[in-house]
């Protein structure tokens, strides 16, 4: 199975846009662009979590559970997708933010949040079923599976959607989506939940150390105390 030509040209074709449409009320040009942006924010999301071994190790094991999703036919596939498996799936890769993700992408999109949302939790099964395919198929080991993402990534990517994914994500605009994306690092599994607590909880760290660094930079006010200099000073002329 061609995994580039299924998550472009396929999932873009009218009648696949149209089915997907269809289940939510939006036009299929709606659907395109939905798809537009939020099947890089997915591709960026799973790249984020496949950079650490924990993640890595969790996200095979998620492929590993969608390895015979029959994503090849995906007029029938879609026909016939589990949204609240998606849903799920949705909540996993974005965590915490994943309702501003959806925000972001509907405010784009010209739709309702919900739509998005509904729109979404069928592309997710896509993505995960198109990579448990070919990880099966290839025998694909982590570094295999970080090189098919990068793939897809520049693939489906183009025109600047890569930025525009990366901005979605970004929910707090520090730069980095690191600690703005759940992921679905031992999420998916329970055996493994504990290690994403853990490596969360270093990041959270980093970035209140972060933020008390700006708080001491803005506190020039303390220049103001000068002031009770001048004080003694008339004292002492009284004096």
């Amino acid at each position: 199975m061609d995994v580039v030509k299924l998550l472009t040209e396929q999932l873009n074709s009218r009648d696949t846009l149209s089915t997907i449409g269809k289940s939510v009320g939006v036009q299929p040009a709606k659907v395109k662009k939905v798809t537009e942006l939020g099947m890089p924010a997915l591709i960026d999301a799973l790249q984020q979590n496949i950079s650490t071994e924990s993640g890595a190790k969790s996200l095979s094991k998620a492929l590993d559970e969608h390895k015979d999703d029959n994503v090849g036919d995906l007029g029938g596939f879609l026909s016939n997708v589990d949204t609240e498996d998606g849903a799920k799936i949705l909540q996993h890769i974005f965590g915490g933010k994943n309702k501003k993700v959806q925000s972001n992408i509907a405010k784009q999109a010209g739709l309702k949040t919900d739509q998005v949302a509904g729109i979404l939790s069928q592309l997710a099964p896509v993505l995960l079923g198109a990579l448990g395919n070919e990880k099966k198929d290839k025998g694909l080991g982590t570094s295999g599976i970080s090189d098919l993402l990068d793939i897809l990534s520049g693939n489906i990517s183009g025109d600047g959607l890569m930025k525009i994914a990366t901005n979605i994500l970004d929910a707090d605009k520090d730069g980095s989506i690191a600690d703005d994306v759940g992921g679905i690092l031992g999420k998916l599994f329970k055996g493994v939940s504990s290690t994403k607590k853990s490596a969360g909880t270093k990041k959270a760290t980093g970035t209140k150390t972060a933020g008390t660094k700006k708080t001491t930079g803005t506190k020039k006010t303390t220049g103001t105390k000068k002031t009770t200099g001048t004080k003694k000073i008339v004292k002492g002329k009284k004096n």
